[in-house]
């Protein structure tokens, strides 16, 4: 037995209606076959748009409206879709390189992987946060830069074995139950994979935009991609692309080989109309300074490829402006 739609029931509503009328009136009409193909055709055009726009409109009444986080001008959210792919290292660094940019400017820094926080090792912090009279929780700050981050409120090796409500109400309170201050940047460590974290997180507050990291393998790509057009349904603009990891040179005989391939980024930038904000390779010194807690930005600024990260956080600051 098949299923009786809305819209299938709309549509025979409407013709058992348009029979009484022709029953009272005592007037046969007799369309020829053309006349009731196309009338079937444009009932049911009318018919799905009318379905779309009541649940478009339903949607709208359940979604939380959206608040800013108290002292926080701009959120911008780095992603990636794959794990793996560098994308908490690029976070970090992202952040570093903002205030390197302008030591005006003030960046915190949220890690929102609840399951896999990576944010206490690589900014070599460790503890539990004081509280305030008001009972918000206070970031832990290294380099210039306060920090929130679940690792900071489990064992270091405790698993966390939690389901999504636990999981949406611990992302809550790192949101509003921490004094921020005052702060021109807040970035935010995404999980991998488009789940409840990032629509949470989307629809709660206003994002200034999205950084999406990938390296150039195609596997990566395809879930990159599947990030962009996420927040591109989300209603938030995906200012470009990191494409990490992108070609490894030997530091004996400089010579370069790419190893997860070349330009795959850079050819799903322009598919997708963003900017590639920035190519940064595989070196085995952003590895050694991140597992030090001692971000590549902050401890070897004059390196090759900290530039390259300094330029992809100056792009991204022209893009918030």
């Amino acid at each position: 037995m098949s299923q009786l739609s809305y819209s299938r029931l709309s549509h025979f509503l409407r013709i058992s209606a348009n029979k009484l009328t022709v029953l009272r009136t005592g007037t046969e009409i007799k369309p020829g076959p053309a006349c009731c193909v196309q009338f079937t055709r444009c009932q049911r055009a009318v018919d799905s748009k009318a379905l779309q726009e009541r649940q478009k409109q339903q949607m709208a009444k359940g979604l939380p409206k959206q608040k800013p986080i108290t002292g926080v001008k701009q959120v911008v959210v780095v992603a990636s879709g794959k794990g793996g792919v560098g994308k908490s290292t690029t976070a970090v660094n992202l952040a570093l390189g903002l205030m390197a940019n302008d030591p005006l400017k003030a960046v915190g820094l949220l890690d929102a992987d609840v399951y896999g926080p990576s944010i206490p090792k690589l900014m070599n912090l460790k503890g539990n946060p004081e509280l305030t009279d008001d009972n918000l929780m206070l970031p832990l700050t290294n380099y210039g830069v306060p920090c929130m981050s679940m690792g900071f409120l489990v064992d270091d090796v405790a698993p966390i074995v939690w389901r999504g409500l636990m999981v949406m109400s611990a992302i809550e309170r790192l949101i509003r139950q921490v004094d921020w201050g005052s702060l021109d940047y807040l970035v935010v460590d995404m999980p991998p994979g488009t789940g409840d974290v990032h629509l949470s997180i989307s629809q709660n507050i206003p994002i200034a935009g999205a950084v999406i990291v990938s390296t150039p393998q195609d596997i990566a790509l395809l879930d990159a991609r599947r990030g962009a057009e996420m927040f591109k349904k989300l209603n938030v603009p995906v200012l470009g692309l990191v494409q990490n990891m992108s070609v490894f040179q030997c530091p004996n005989c400089s010579h370069r080989t790419h190893i997860f391939g070349s330009d795959g980024a850079r050819q799903l930038a322009d598919t997708l109309g963003v900017q590639l904000l920035g190519d940064v390779p595989l070196h085995l010194n952003i590895r050694e300074t991140s597992d030090r807690g001692q971000p590549v930005v902050v401890s070897c600024p004059d390196s090759p490829e900290v530039s390259l990260l300094l330029y992809s956080s100056s792009t991204l600051d022209g893009y918030c402006l």
